[in-house]
């Protein structure tokens, strides 16, 4: 699976912005597609995951409320809608996809399951 992430830039607090992942290579609906994110020093965070076929979602502590994943199968694109955003929230932004295994779905919060990744897009929040 190839994935391209876009739509990161500079806000300031309180904005919104919204991250699309295009994924091309999807073989079939048995996939998890999922945003992590990776501040400068740091190990990459879990975000959002969003199961391909049924779309059940899971979320991060840190952004539960204020970010919503989404997909549209049609278009084979995922997106990330980032609301209220936060200096924390300042981090490179990878989208990532993995077979919809039960691996996975025990640990949907780790990068291990996940095989591929994205490039990343750079999101920075000004205080």
């Amino acid at each position: 699976v190839q994935l391209q992430a876009s739509g990161g830039g500079l806000v300031q607090a309180g904005d919104s912005l919204r991250l699309p992942c295009t994924a091309s290579g999807l073989t079939s609906n048995k996939y998890a597609l999922g945003w992590f994110r990776q501040a400068p020093g740091t190990e990459r965070v879990f975000v959002a995951a969003i199961t391909w076929n049924s779309g059940r979602t899971y979320y991060g502590t840190s952004v539960k409320g204020r970010f919503t994943i989404s997909r549209d199968n049609a278009e084979n694109t995922m997106y990330l809608q980032m609301n209220s955003l936060k200096y924390g929230d300042t981090a490179i932004y990878y989208c990532a996809a993995g077979l919809l295994t039960s691996d996975l779905l025990n640990n949907y919060y780790s990068p291990a399951p996940y095989d591929d990744w994205g490039q990343g897009t750079q999101v920075t929040v000004s205080s």
